[in-house]
């Protein structure tokens, strides 16, 4: 009895709270469902939230996040489900003493009242999982483990919701019981199926988007799981990106600081260990001792070094060049062995480079008289994220009225000069830095200017007159008597 009470004082606290009031009591979730699928250095969230609108005229819903999945979440897109056209999303303003954030999505029409929709909200988490233990012998499992809210939060009332957590092994270690919600269940609170450990059903939960609701109900799960991968950070990517009219090539060269983030080596490396583990095919997960990555297709000149200098246990299968207005897709696949495998805490620094033909990027705006050249963002590693990105795009000498469009917002962009061999005045350079990138920022920058006739001709002007100032300087000299007496 004293248990309903509580949460009837919620109930009537939450509606007066700010981001309840923001949000309004126009909806209802007749059912939320969160899946989780956690990895190494990315998890994947999808949650399902089937509404009905209690209010004629509804365009907007709101999600509302943990202070801490915010901070954790680096991607985020939502859709009707069943559909591929991505809504409409705005983070709104947080306010310090709020406990969660709230996410603005615009519906694709117009709600009456009772109408109903059902709404899928993805996101990436990085950096939301830890080794547990964080010290393992080269021939120990890799143990991770995976912390969450309870409760998904929402600024309206929820029928009925579940979290299932589902892992890439059946191989779960171990899983938290919730304590205190035996006010929502009517069956169990957890339970385990193979590889998937799901929270709930939960029924009849009131607004949670509130301090009042999370300091009493909410509580953190944790799952502790086997991880057959390496855990991946890219610490630092720096990509310059030279586009070249005179050798109708794209340059990319990209410097890479990798980092293995799963548990930390203990004891000493056993090289012996490593090529039996090698030999039988059973190498330790937290282990990296190759690269598979895919490059666009037409590369040619790909080269491969680190600090030392050329690596050559490398294997590429390059693809043929396809056609802009082509819908065929293939890549270039790239298989890369470091020069020696990466343990857990290891670092490893090496620099990859390739160039491809500019007509399978660049086209021409007749309309306009400009350029348009599409950049990729990144090369992405399967499984990792990107700490810091730096994207260095240098256009021909003499471009000008110069403008691009990034994918995804950048953390910054600055137009500079870049000056190298036979330049006279320098190329124009484009930098954009990022964070937190994932396999979910995969796109293009596209990069446009416009190149009068004239720039196309400086580069060679410039070297014949240089030939020719060399030519009479020699021609002049060769004439010039120096001689202090004449005979």
């Amino acid at each position: 009895m004293l248990q309903r009470w509580r949460m009837l004082c919620l109930l009537v606290a939450g509606s007066l709270l700010p981001s309840f009031s923001l949000a309004g009591p126009s909806f209802e979730n007749t059912a939320v469902v969160r899946t989780i699928e956690p990895g190494g250095s990315v998890v994947h969230v999808s949650t399902t939230y089937a509404i009905k609108a209690l209010e004629g005229g509804q365009t907007t819903y709101h999600v509302a996040l943990a202070k801490d999945e915010k901070e954790k979440t680096s991607w985020m897109e939502a859709r009707v489900k069943g559909q591929a056209k991505p809504l409409t999303i705005t983070v709104l303003d947080e306010d310090d003493t709020a406990a969660s954030s709230l996410i603005a999505v615009k519906l694709p029409r117009e709600l009456s009242a009772n109408g109903t929709l059902n709404l899928l909200f993805e996101s990436v988490q990085t950096h939301a999982t830890r080794p547990h233990p964080e010290r393992a012998a080269q021939t120990d499992p890799q143990l991770l483990n995976y912390e969450t809210g309870l409760f998904v939060l929402s600024p309206y009332g929820t029928l009925v919701q579940r979290t299932k957590v589902k892992s890439l092994s059946p191989d779960i270690i171990s899983y938290s019981t919730p304590q205190g919600v035996d006010g929502f269940v009517r069956d169990g609170a957890v339970t385990k199926s193979g590889a998937t450990v799901t929270y709930g059903p939960y029924y009849n939960i009131h607004p949670s988007a509130n301090v009042e609701f999370v300091s009493s109900y909410q509580q953190t799960i944790s799952v502790h799981y086997n991880f057959d991968y390496p855990v991946l950070e890219v610490k630092n990517l720096e990509r310059s990106v030279e586009i070249s009219h005179w050798g109708a090539n794209l340059n990319v060269e990209d410097k890479i600081h990798l980092h293995n983030a799963g548990p930390a080596l203990k004891g000493q490396f056993s090289r012996l260990e490593y090529q039996s583990q090698n030999f039988f095919g059973r190498l330790s997960p937290h282990t990296l001792s190759r690269l598979i990555l895919q490059l666009p297709p037409g590369v040619t000149n790909v080269y491969y070094y680190d600090m030392n200098g050329n690596v050559s246990t490398s294997n590429l299968r390059a693809a043929p060049s396809v056609p802009k207005a082509s819908k065929a897709s293939q890549n270039s696949i790239l298989e890369m062995r470091p020069r020696y495998p990466l343990l857990g805490g290891w670092n490893y620094s090496f620099t990859l480079g390739f160039d491809t033909p500019l007509q399978d990027s660049a086209s021409w705006d007749a309309a306009n008289g400009r350029y348009i050249v599409a950049v990729p963002v990144t090369t992405h590693i399967p499984g990792s994220v990107v700490d810091e990105a730096t994207v260095r795009i240098i256009m021909p000498e003499g471009a000008s009225n110069i403008a691009f469009t990034s994918p995804f917002p950048a953390l910054s962009s600055s137009v500079s000069t870049h000056i190298t061999y036979l330049d006279t005045i320098g190329r124009p350079a484009v930098t954009l830095t990022y964070k937190r990138l994932t396999g979910k920022h995969t796109g293009m920058i596209y990069v446009s200017y416009s190149i009068p006739l004239f720039e196309h001709l400086r580069k060679p002007l410039a070297v014949g007159a240089v030939f020719f100032g060399l030519f009479m300087f020699g021609f002049t000299a060769k004439r010039v008597d120096l001689r202090l007496h004449k005979h």
